[in-house]
């Protein structure tokens, strides 16, 4: 009689069910979430004192939020990228965002017997061979992987060791079906925006992300390009180690700095007024080097750093900015590249014919349920492609009756541009969080000149016109605002 092993068995099985029981789970919070917003939409319509019903907005935000911190932390995987997406401070609610903003590096920790045993198995070499010192306890777990601090063998400098989870792949893959299944619905109730192209856009970048040796070549890649077209190094890229690269393990350069949302802290940690000049400079530093990188990376290169969260951003000495990360990168086809070049010439003109030309052009359908087509065409191009808030707006409600997404359906959305969107989302939100107010149109206006002047799109002397009415535009206005 053959020899069953029951604990093998048992593993097999719990491999086989861990997808059914995932989505359950899912399914189970995310209709909890959604049907109870829904019937609080009910209870508070018939509640007429506006300031009334914000409080009790904000209650149901505050109690919705903890709601969504529990089922992206219990949860993890791909729902850990979920809340750095949405806990924006120019998007979602604020006591979302008071609750999201934690879980950037909140993942579960993998043990070290198990990174050490990954580390050997793919270097092909133990520990004490590569490696001078290496701290097993991680300085950051993410939904992927997590980092450890280290130094090579004969280096006097820290080195970063990236090492994957085991086991991720499959987990967040069930994640993205799930979630793409719920946007096919949500965007056939409440949200008139093609959602389900934005996360088919995920899934395909999330594919890249488990391969190492990818995100090597697009560091190098992306550190060079800014390197060759800065005379000054915008942002710091990590340096990649060439020689301890594998598909699931990366080694770069360690760059000392603090995470950008401790930056109020250890601003007042230094006894500066986080209001005054002094700080007020500094923010201005760090959101113009990040913004111009990414114009540049976007409109110049077309290969750009394609997850823009907080949690991948270093304040370093003198404000300099570090952006790290670079699992997901995309490259745009010229075709786009040039098409949102005319598009941010547009928003920065304030040219609502060109700006509802340019969103067609960029293959952005959309249905129109207002008289008023042009000027809310217009509105969508700055809601979704520039960062300034329209003035008193201190956040984009896109599901109020008179939100632009009410009245102009978005019904095909090219998944290229997700990317870009949510740079620009990226963007904002920094600028709201540290209490300034520019648009990134008018900040990349040169460089999307340059591009389409340089494709023959733009002639000699349209661009020359251009640049008269730009040195007007500057003495009259700096583009920043407190």
């Amino acid at each position: 009689m053959a020899f069953v092993d029951f604990k093998e068995l048992q593993e097999k099985l719990s491999t086989q069910f861990r997808p059914w029981q995932r989505s359950f789970q899912f399914w189970a919070r995310a209709a909890d979430i959604y049907a109870g917003y829904k019937l609080f939409q009910v209870r508070v319509s018939f509640e007429k004192d506006v300031e009334k019903a914000e409080v009790m907005w904000e209650r149901h935000h505050e109690h919705a939020a903890d709601k969504l911190y529990s089922m992206c932390y219990d949860m993890g995987g791909f729902f850990l990228k979920v809340a750095q997406v949405v806990g924006k401070p120019d998007l979602a609610p604020t006591a979302w965002v008071r609750k999201l903003v934690t879980l950037c590096d909140q993942a579960p920790k993998t043990p070290s017997n198990v990174v050490r045993l990954l580390l050997e198995k793919e270097l092909g070499k133990s520990i004490a061979e590569i490696f001078e010192r290496f701290e097993w306890d991680p300085i950051g777990s993410a939904s992927i992987a997590q980092v450890h601090r280290a130094r090579l063998k004969g280096d006097k400098k820290d080195v970063v060791v990236k090492v994957q989870h085991p086991g991720v792949q499959d987990l967040m893959m069930t994640d993205l079906r799930n979630l793409q299944a719920f946007a096919l619905c949500l965007q056939k109730t409440d949200l008139k925006f093609d959602l389900f192209s934005v996360c088919k856009e995920m899934e395909k970048q999330i594919g890249y992300e488990f391969d190492f040796t990818r995100e090597a070549l697009a560091m190098d890649r992306i550190r060079t390009f800014l390197s060759e077209n800065n005379k000054k190094m915008l942002v710091k890229v990590p340096r990649v180690i060439r020689d301890v690269v594998t598909r699931r393990v990366l080694v770069m350069e360690y760059i000392d700095g603090i995470p950008i949302l401790n930056l109020k802290d250890e601003i007042m940690k230094r006894g500066i007024n986080p209001d005054g000049k002094i700080a007020v400079a500094a923010k201005q530093n760090i959101l113009k080097s990040l913004s111009l990188a990414y114009g540049q990376m976007i409109l110049k290169s077309g290969f750009l750093h394609a997850d823009p969260h907080p949690g991948n951003i270093l304040i370093c000495k003198g404000s300099q900015v570090a952006l790290l990360d670079y699992g997901q990168v995309k490259e745009l086809p010229n075709s786009l590249r040039f098409g949102y070049a005319n598009l941010i010439l547009a928003i920065a003109d304030n040219d609502h014919i060109r700006a509802s030309e340019g969103l067609r052009e960029l293959g952005i359908n959309t249905l129109s349920l207002c008289d008023n087509e042009k000027e809310e065409l217009f509105k969508l191009a700055q809601v979704m492609f520039d960062t300034k808030l329209p003035p008193g707006v201190k956040m984009l409600q896109p599901y109020a009756e008179d939100a632009t997404l009410k009245k102009v359906a978005v019904q095909a959305f090219p998944e290229e541009l997700f990317s870009v969107l949510r740079t620009v989302h990226l963007l904002r939100g920094l600028s709201v969080g540290l209490g300034l107010n520019y648009s990134c149109a008018e900040e990349w206006r040169p460089i999307a000149e340059e591009a389409l002047y340089h494709s023959g799109r733009l002639k000699d002397e349209n661009l020359k016109s251009r640049n008269r009415r730009r040195r007007r535009f500057l003495r009259r206005s700096s583009g920043w605002r407190k």
